[in-house]
């Protein structure tokens, strides 16, 4: 049985919409929770691949969060390994830095429904293609990624033309919340009110009511991509 590998940052950010897409091609997962103090294991060879989940912290933030330099040091190893890795937000960025692109402050906070644009070499992307050449995504983030070396830029919005890509042929990393749930996003609402209260900008109670009528769609793309990646 194929079992991947799951960094979890943050209780509230786990694999939503993912779990279902593992469990029904018969795909275990072992969630290594960093913020309860679980271990960042030293090889990712007793996996069959990884997904790498967001999380409030930064990239650059290792002293602050040291399990960031031993994630660091795990994700080049799938990379030299080409192994199949999926990191979603915080993860697309952590992919980033450990393929040697810059990670930075964006100019402001993304957070809510934004449309995403998928670019040309999306078409020939064996996961992306399934999508449409723009759909409606969930958002939470702050910081960017350059993209890295060689790799494909897959997406991007209107704020942060750096959205998604590929390294390799089975290396993904989304700066969007692909795999996020209704009650995903109610909760992050409440878990991050602390940074909603500081954006002028962001109306949380707008969030809350564009929801319903973007989420069926949103799980349906989630659905496609889930079922391609992991084929």
């Amino acid at each position: 049985m194929s079992v991947f590998l799951v960094l979890q940052h943050i209780e509230c950010e786990d694999l939503g919409t993912i779990a279902n897409a593992m469990s029904q091609r018969g795909i275990g997962y072992k969630y290594v929770r960093l913020f309860d103090g679980e271990p960042v294991p030293s090889d990712p060879g007793n996996y069959s691949g990884m997904i790498i989940l967001g999380g409030p912290m930064n990239v650059y933030e290792e002293d602050k969060f040291p399990y960031l330099k031993d994630e660091d040091i795990l994700i080049k190893k799938a990379v030299k390994n080409d192994m199949p890795v999926l990191g979603i937000c915080l993860g697309g960025q952590l992919i980033a830095k450990a393929t040697g692109a810059k990670v930075a402050k964006g100019t402001k906070k993304e957070i809510g429904w934004y449309d995403l644009k998928l670019t040309k070499d999306s078409r020939q992307d064996k996961v992306f293609n399934s999508l449409p050449g723009t759909i409606k995504v969930f958002q939470w983030h702050g910081d960017t990624f350059d993209i890295p070396d060689g790799a494909v830029h897959l997406a991007g919005s209107e704020l942060f033309s750096n959205q998604a890509y590929r390294v390799g042929s089975r290396i993904y990393g989304l700066q969007f919340h692909l795999e996020v749930t209704q009650k995903m996003i109610t909760q992050w609402i409440s878990e991050y009110k602390e940074e909603l209260s500081t954006l002028d900008y962001i109306n949380a109670d707008r969030i809350i009511a564009d929801t319903p009528a973007y989420i069926d769609n949103l799980n349906r793309y989630a659905e496609l991509f889930f079922d391609k990646f992991f084929e």
